[in-house]
């Protein structure tokens, strides 16, 4: 072989590795989302941005996937809580639209219990009952699940966290989460965050894609696409956008 062939295919070598890398470590800012991607209208099976979560990060027999750089940080956090004692087992990662429509409906119907809510109840109404499966539960199309950008971890039970492991944790996730990409949208309210969802210990967000989702859901989400399940029409009354997908914590904005 000449030396112009042979330099020639080291040219085009070094120049398809240069190009590879660059389209796998392209900036996380130049991604854009669609509609079906914010409201959960997506088989991530199907889809290259994600992947299926290996059993092991896993609570219990369940088949979770995640987008492939959330799962990626989720394993180095995993990873660093269990040198301290900590197993950060996942309980819920993405979720379709149809999947939360089975939790929201179940709830609605009475056959999903739900806190607070009481069927027996002569005063209520539609909207009171959306307001409080609304304490815990998504309506189908405003969930971040949809992303494949939030897990819920450890225990979905508010209890598990006042226990001494639970209390472990969480102090953990508090200090250390920031330092792989995660924040806690929902923490307790303040002056800041004063309603919305109530405080969820166990879920957490990646934060560098899930902004970029929310920035995207602002700019094409409307309450025309809040829609095809029971109590839908409940959303626009309760504003359901601005007081529950814009209301999180400050980490997370």
């Amino acid at each position: 072989m000449n030396k112009k062939l042979i330099i020639s295919s080291i040219t085009i070598l070094i120049v398809a590795t240069l190009f590879s890398w660059r389209t796998a470590t392209q900036n996380v800012d130049n991604l854009t989302f669609s509609k079906s991607e914010l409201l959960g209208k997506i088989k991530p099976a199907n889809n290259a941005a994600f992947t299926k979560v290996d059993s092991e990060y896993i609570l219990g027999d369940r088949t979770i996937y995640l987008r492939k750089e959330v799962f990626r940080a989720f394993t180095k956090m995993y990873d660093s809580a269990k040198t301290c004692g900590i197993e950060l087992k996942l309980i819920s990662g993405f979720r379709s639209f149809e999947h939360q429509q089975r939790i929201w409906e179940g709830k609605w119907n009475g056959k999903i219990a739900a806190t607070g809510l009481n069927f027996s109840d002569p005063n209520l109404t539609d909207l009171k009952k959306a307001q409080i499966i609304l304490n815990y539960s998504s309506m189908p199309g405003i969930s971040r699940h949809h992303w494949g950008t939030d897990i819920d971890i450890i225990d979905l039970n508010p209890k598990y966290f006042e226990t001494t492991k639970g209390k472990k944790a969480y102090s953990w996730l508090k200090t250390n989460a920031k330092n792989f990409g995660f924040c806690q949208p929902y923490t307790a309210f303040d002056s800041i965050r004063s309603s919305g969802f109530w405080e969820e210990k166990w879920h957490w967000s990646y934060f560098p894609i899930s902004d970029l989702m929310l920035k995207d859901y602002q700019r094409l989400i409307k309450y025309s696409d809040i829609s095809g399940f029971k109590g839908c029409w409940t959303a626009d009354s309760l504003k359901v956008i601005e007081n529950y997908v814009f209301n999180i914590s400050a980490d997370c904005k």
